[in-house]
């Protein structure tokens, strides 16, 4: 059955195109560990079985035209030109897929995961995005060019084959059926063992496929911590969780009959201090963009003064490398669990949110964005856990000096932020106001003549022109009756990169927390290690509110002096950052102890097991009580 050779023609560029784009992706990441010999074998070798797993799907539409066609002098020339056609077309596709994962890769550092499925439900946003920052035409042409320049020395012998004999339709069923057992080799055989045992974690990316690495989130992109992940008998979970809350936490009672382990009683210790709060969540600002935390000089003058003249947290730590990770840290006060942030899970409310606690106290919660709350669940959310979302719905067009597809311009929201503010405190009510800003990502463009550096130049005019609104902000905010009574915090949502030796760099997560204002915080430096789920639990302390606690956060002035630990995540590896060692758990129970600067396994250190316990101790419960709405019964 000649026909069904032109299987092999699609096999072939198929993985020499795939080859390829490791290959310009290993040259591109620039990590010279990985151009040893050994491990180049085994990159590659890793990445041939990927390869071969993702065209086995790829094969069924082509088999499916070679068996269905019947094998008559007019079926042979109907199946030469549907084959021809196809191919043409899944090649187009291949090269679309590998110019697609080059773009992913500079933005993310990885072949396509979770990320890439959720882009692919808010495609206004993701194809604006795309628009806004890259010449599409120029990209597709040149695709179109490459897909005729491949086909064109192969259309003679192409042709012949697709027109050759085919055999009976018993021969084309069996070997249709035949072709059918290589996806499900593929689906049953193939896992991320071949990438977990590569040498770094740029290497076990390389080695994937993004043609799997899609199909695999699809199908993955929700994980059971329990059937996934290294567990601990659950009376020994709970316990190393209220143990680390009991450290140098004299305020914190747990409430005996909760369902909940970490139920505990915040007794403030002193008078309730009626300030109000706004909490400006900054895009992609991590703390290598910042003088003040050791970072790039010159991008933020702003940021630095306030960091001097308020509290500086210096060693505060992102939970993920993607806003909703950011919000469900501030929000939630919650560890990042394996596979979707709570924000954009079906089941996302019932949970104690920091908005929840101000309500309580008599606060007005809001939510503020500059874009369309839409765009990752961010209104459900909101909206569904006692917040008032405001967005770009609400801002008029002749309010606006300019936005992208992901929203307004950071001064312009900060304009619609002082209205809100304005209008809700003029009758004596207190606002804890969560502003979400958009300016610092791609494609960085801004007002014009606010900054130096032109707009759309690139990620460093992107950062100083956020620092610049937020100095007009602060600024613009002084002159307001409010001002005197509130109190300002900044921190990111995450950094704007996630390459590193290992699956999670600190580095790659280290971000700035500011605390700032000029009447009621004086300025002091913090050097304790922190996590982002401890912004709002130390916020509520300085507060001196007391209420009950279902957060896994902590003061990081008081508790968190004892504590020190941060909690991150990057996809399907969770972990924490603790006595200068990284814990990180993986799926199929994979535990690794690595040294927080160079990467290098500690497993054997005299604190590793008391560390990995700790870490699994975070994940499990809180996987528990997202799996029961908030609750954790004796029997999960």
């Amino acid at each position: 059955m000649p026909r069904f050779e032109v299987l092999a023609y699609f096999l072939s560029v198929f993985l020499i195109v795939n080859t390829l784009t490791r290959a310009v992706l290993l040259v591109y990441e620039g990590d010279m560990s990985n151009l040893a010999l050994a491990h180049l074998l085994e990159i590659f070798g890793a990445g041939l079985i990927y390869d071969l797993a993702a065209a086995a799907w790829f094969l069924i539409p082509l088999a499916l035209l070679a068996a269905i066609i019947p094998d008559t002098r007019v079926g042979r020339r109907v199946h030469a030109v549907a084959a021809s056609l196809g191919c043409l077309a899944l090649l187009a596709a291949i090269l679309f897929t590998a110019v697609a994962e080059f773009l992913f890769w500079n933005e993310f550092s990885s072949r396509f995961n979770f990320i890439a499925v959720d882009y692919l439900v808010y495609t206004r946003e993701v194809l604006g995005n795309i628009e806004e920052s890259y010449h599409v035409n120029l990209i597709l042409s040149c695709i179109a060019i490459a897909t005729v320049l491949i086909a064109w020395p192969l259309r003679r012998r192409f042709w012949s084959t697709a027109s050759a004999a085919a055999g009976n339709w018993k021969q084309r069923t069996g070997m249709f059926l035949a072709i059918l057992l290589l996806p499900a080799a593929s689906y049953f055989l193939v896992n991320d063992t071949f990438k977990t045992h590569q040498a770094s974690a740029s290497a076990s990316q390389l080695a994937g496929n993004g043609d799997y690495e899609l199909f695999r989130a699809f199908r993955d992109n929700k994980l059971d911590y329990r059937r996934f992940y290294k567990v601990l008998p659950e009376a020994q979970a709970k316990q190393i969780m209220r143990t680390a809350f009991t450290k140098g936490a004299a305020s914190a009672h747990f409430l005996p009959d909760a369902r909940n382990p970490l139920a505990r009683s915040i007794i403030a210790a002193g008078p309730e201090r009626r300030l109000n709060v706004v909490l400006v969540s900054m895009e992609s600002m991590g703390a290598d963009y910042l003088a003040s935390f050791g970072g790039q000089e010159g991008l933020t003058p702003n940021l630095d003064r306030l960091a001097r003249e308020g509290m500086m947290f210096t060693q505060t730590y992102a939970t993920g490398l993607r806003t909703v990770r950011g919000l469900e840290a501030l929000t939630l006060s919650m560890p990042p669990t394996p596979g979707h942030a709570v924000v954009m899970r079906k089941n996302n409310k019932g949970f104690q949110t920091l908005g929840q606690v101000f309500r309580e106290h008599g606060y007005d919660s809001l939510y503020l964005y500059g874009g369309y709350s839409y765009f990752d669940n961010m209104k459900d959310f909101f909206g569904g856990n006692g917040y008032a979302v405001i967005d770009r719905m609400d801002m008029p067009d002749d309010q606006i000096s300019h936005e992208t597809i992901w929203g307004v311009a950071d001064e312009d929201l900060f304009r619609k932020t002082l209205q809100v503010l304005d209008a809700r405190t003029a009758d004596g009510r207190k606002v804890f106001a969560h502003v979400m800003t958009t300016s610092n990502h791609r494609p960085y463009t801004y007002p014009e003549g606010r900054i130096d550096i032109p707009s759309g130049s690139g990620r460093a005019g992107a950062v100083k022109y956020a620092d610049w609104a937020i100095g007009q902000f602060v600024e613009q905010a002084a002159r307001h009756a409010w001002f005197k009574d509130t109190i300002f915090v900044f921190v990111a949502d995450h950094t704007s990169h996630g390459r590193g030796r290992t699956d999670l760099p600190p580095e790659a997560f280290h971000i700035p927390l500011i605390i700032w204002s000029p009447a009621n915080i004086h300025p002091q430096r913090i050097d304790t290690l922190a996590s982002q789920i401890d912004v709002g639990p130390t916020l509520l302390s300085l507060l001196h509110f007391s209420y009950t606690s279902q957060f896994f956060g902590q003061d990081i002035l008081a508790q968190g002096r004892n504590n020190p630990r941060a909690l991150m995540a990057n996809y399907q590896t969770v972990g924490l950052l603790e006595s200068g060692m990284v814990v990180e758990l993986s799926p199929r129970r994979q535990v690794r102890v690595l040294d927080a600067i160079n990467g290098k396994p500690r497993m054997q250190d005299p604190q590793a097991g008391r560390l990995v316990d700790e870490a699994i101790g975070y994940y499990q419960v809180a996987s528990g009580i997202l799996r029961n709405g908030g609750l954790l019964g004796t029997d999960n």
